[in-house]
């Protein structure tokens, strides 16, 4: 499957388990026999796609890797690998790269040597070793580090080390769990933006694990967010942020607004809501069944306006007091209180002339109705 096919899979959500590079069906994961901290995986993965693994701690996105990797055993379901059943194939022999967050570097070898460990393991000759050592520093831009020790490497270099090795001996998946979490965050940024543009230029299958949301939106083709052990919703980038499928997604995903209400009216996929204090609002529907049926209403903060002339067509309009302003460089991020929520916030670009809110004043804010979305309850 070329790269081109993979990406347009992966924007249509449309990889099966059959087209899939990688595939995991119905596989559960439990330590003590009873409690299961993986459940019923279903999961297709394109060749050349870069999926990203995202959710908090404990919600089971790091076990599923590390039982890809081969390093934990499911208890149930099956593993397969470019269509071979691969729960019984020790890591060894998976043919897989694989960049941890410690960077596990020797530090007794140069990173010449570090690179040439995998090398050696699969037999090797000396010459071909030191052709693919040096490919792989240069894919990095540390090919003048070869005879370096890890210890006397910046961070950034240690993690360009470590992914370069993973990637010397040619795999055609490589799997990374939180690989820069070590790192601050200005090199954090720079480093992914590094792995996103070398994976694009090689068109290597990356499986990525990590609890950043901002770092799965901004490397992945598509993201399969975790909670308690399952999938909550798995989908590109663009369309997890705008169109989230549960309220966990919704909150997880970037800052969110959320409105407490119940279901008035209900036709097709809209929806009338009252909120606590009365008000009705408009609302996307999703996943709602009955009128009568409590609901959470998401809202994203930047949707949000209180200029009269920037309100979208449609807008609904609702009071709300402002509670408090943060100026934040880029961003003024005002909290507000609106149909009794007090922490229901506003953003807006910290442009010239941008007109100051005060806490205490009453204005009227609103977004539109498609930017609404009803959601199950909290």
């Amino acid at each position: 499957m070329s790269k081109a096919t993979a990406a347009a899979r992966a924007d249509t959500g449309a990889v099966t388990a059959n087209d899939a590079f990688v595939a995991f069906e119905r596989v559960q994961k439990s330590y003590d026999g009873e409690t299961l901290v993986v459940k019923d995986l279903n999961l297709a993965i394109a060749r050349g796609e870069f999926l990203t693994l995202l959710g908090p701690s404990g919600s089971g996105k790091t076990t599923s890797l590390m039982m890809l990797a081969g390093f934990e055993t499911a208890t149930s379901g099956e593993i397969r690998l470019a269509g071979r059943p691969i729960n019984a194939v020790p890591p060894h022999r998976r043919g897989i790269g694989m960049v941890f967050q410690n960077y596990a570097l020797f530090p007794h070898m140069t990173v010449g040597e570090n690179l040439a460990f995998p090398l050696q393991v699969r037999g090797l000759g000396k010459v071909e070793r030191e052709a693919k050592i040096m490919r792989a520093l240069d894919m990095v831009q540390m090919g003048r580090f070869a005879n370096r020790r890890p210890a006397q490497l910046s961070g950034g270099q240690q993690q360009r080390i470590a992914l370069a090795r993973a990637l010397v001996f040619d795999p055609d998946l490589v799997l990374m769990d939180e690989p820069l979490g070590a790192l601050d965050k200005q090199l954090r940024e720079h480093m992914q933006y590094e792995i996103k543009q070398l994976h694009e230029r090689i068109g290597i299958t990356v499986v990525y694990v990590t609890h950043d949301q901002g770092e799965a939106l901004t490397m992945s083709d598509r993201v399969a967010v975790f909670n308690d052990g399952r999938i909550q919703q798995l989908a590109p980038p663009a369309e997890l942020y705008e169109r989230p499928g549960n309220s966990f997604v919704a909150q997880f995903i970037g800052e969110n607004n959320t409105l407490a209400g119940t279901i008035e009216q209900l036709q097709g996929d809209r929806a009338l809501v009252r909120l606590g204090n009365g008000e009705l609002i408009d609302a996307t529907a999703v996943d709602i069944r009955e009128v009568g049926q409590v609901t959470t209403v998401s809202i994203r903060p930047e949707r949000v306006e209180f200029k009269p002339e920037m309100m979208p067509p449609g807008a609904h309009r609702i009071a709300a007091e402002v509670l408090e302003v943060i100026y934040m460089g880029d961003v003024l991020r005002t909290r507000m209180k609106v149909a009794g929520a007090s922490d229901f916030v506003l953003k807006c670009r910290n442009t010239l002339g941008q007109r100051k809110l005060t806490p205490g004043e009453t204005i009227e804010i609103g977004w539109h109705p498609e930017d609404a979305r009803a959601l199950d309850p909290v």
